[in-house]
């Protein structure tokens, strides 16, 4: 009979961590946030190391006098070895200059040791043949994610160190840590402006009725943020297919008309620039899953998988009532609140940005002015809710004739708003409300810049 194998573990790098933090008060400052007491595989060291975790979270100093004094009051002193054993342990050690290296160890083997229990947990799923086979692939990637996020996990910690992060991070907002993208910025200098890019964490919803350009705006800001600052992007088009994505893409890149692009006929001038605009576009980290029947948690498990992969930067939906529920609401409101309470902790869980695309319900169009308001919201009122931020599109020209217009406006004041459109930020939860404008080109489906001022907040 095979000897059974032992669990990965280092006992010397175990004894090397705690004989740094006895020698070295500060050393634990180095490996706190990464190291835990159950990443030990000694139960001994674990003990030990546990102790002097105490007194670094009370604030205490840390050496061989106060870890015996800590010890004893837990009545795990003589458990361990006694003083005899600490003191063995500082003279295995003659600096604490690799502690983090030491720690590193401990940490990687204790990994490993989470991967062997997360594959049996999987084998007992594999054994129980469920008949969905789907669920039993999302319970094992859920099993692996826990082994994987472990290491990332954020506990409650003091507000004063939030602070001291925060003052550590000030800066100019334009200077960027190497390979970090703080925020992503849109490409529209006056939205931009006003919401300071796409903030980390943020469920983002965009809303506009049929055909005003909300998924234009979202591929232009997914283009955007992937050529100018190189951010990744995840963008899951439940209502297109990857080729007519690309089809928008190479009419807004190259500024042929949006008909020639999907048809194929254009010029041999159009030709070169569509050669150009492909050439552009091949080199953005952007990532197309056209799938038509997706649901939240088969969102999730791509999104987390590239993430793990590549990294991802922005998360893009299109659109929200195109997700499948699960089957487990009894309506279809609640399936709906359901799916975007999942994207808002997938926006935590990812740390990243989640722009979701939204319909707006027909009640929009029984009111004179058409401008959209956030009871517009089909479907749900948990996406006002769930939302960081609300984004509304408005076009005037869509609802009036330049005859109509001229009616009611004066338009040596207030021309005619052909192609113009209001970007309305009717949510916002760190930040003010109000509106921004920009241009929308039909022939190309692109929203662009306005050379004018933006119209000031409300």
């Amino acid at each position: 009979m095979a000897e059974e194998k032992s669990p990965p573990h280092d006992i010397e790098a175990e004894e090397a961590v705690i004989g740094s933090l006895l020698i070295d008060p500060d050393a634990i400052l180095k490996i706190a946030a990464s190291l835990k007491p159950e990443d030990f595989f000694s139960e001994t060291n674990r003990a030990i190391y546990q102790a002097c975790f105490s007194l670094y979270q009370r604030n205490e100093v840390i050496n061989q006098i106060t870890a015996a004094h800590e010890l004893m009051r837990q009545d795990k002193l003589e458990q361990v070895g006694g003083a005899a054993f600490l003191s063995h342990l500082i003279g295995n050690v003659p600096t604490s200059l690799h502690v983090e290296y030491y720690a590193q160890i401990v940490s990687d083997t204790a990994v490993m040791r989470r991967l062997i229990a997360a594959a049996e947990q999987i084998k007992v799923l594999g054994y129980e043949a469920s008949p969905n086979v789907e669920a039993s692939l999302n319970d094992a990637e859920d099993i692996l994610f826990k082994v994987r996020a472990r290491q990332g996990l954020r506990g409650l910690v003091p507000i004063r160190d939030v602070l001291g992060q925060y003052f550590d991070k000030a800066g100019p907002s334009t200077t960027l840590r190497t390979g970090e993208i703080p925020h992503i910025l849109t490409g529209f200098a006056a939205l931009d402006d006003f919401l300071g890019g796409l903030q980390r964490t943020d469920l983002v919803v965009l809303a506009a009725k049929t055909s005003l350009g909300k998924t234009s705006l979202a591929l232009n800001v997914a283009r955007n943020a992937a050529i100018n600052q190189k951010a990744c992007i995840a963008l899951f088009s439940l209502e297109m297919s990857r080729e007519s994505v690309v089809h928008r893409l190479l009419a807004s890149e190259s500024g042929v008309d949006s008909a020639k692009v999907r048809l194929g006929r254009f010029s041999e001038r159009d030709e070169m620039k569509i050669m150009e605009a492909s050439g552009i576009l091949s080199e953005a980290p952007i990532y197309v899953d056209d799938s038509p029947q997706l649901r939240v948690l088969d969102i999730r498990s791509k999104a987390r998988r590239l993430h793990f992969e590549r990294g991802i930067d922005l998360i893009i939906i299109d659109y929200l009532q195109l997700i499948q529920g699960d089957g487990k609401n009894e309506t279809r409101v609640q399936e709906l609140s359901s799916i975007t309470r999942a994207l808002k902790t997938l926006a935590r869980e990812l740390n990243v940005p989640v722009l979701a695309l939204s319909q707006l319900s027909r009640a929009i169009e029984a009111r004179p002015s058409h401008i959209p308001q956030l009871s517009d919201l089909r479907e749900s009122g948990s996406i006002e809710q769930d939302a960081d931020v609300v984004i509304f599109i408005h076009r005037e020209d869509l609802n009036y004739s330049p005859e109509d217009w001229s009616k009611v406006h004066d338009i040596e004041t207030e021309p005619y708003p052909r192609g113009i459109a209001d970007i309305i930020v009717a949510k916002h939860r760190n930040g003010p409300l109000g509106q921004r404008k920009l241009r929308f080109l039909e022939r190309t489906t692109k929203f662009d810049n306005l050379e004018t001022e933006p119209v000031s907040a409300s």
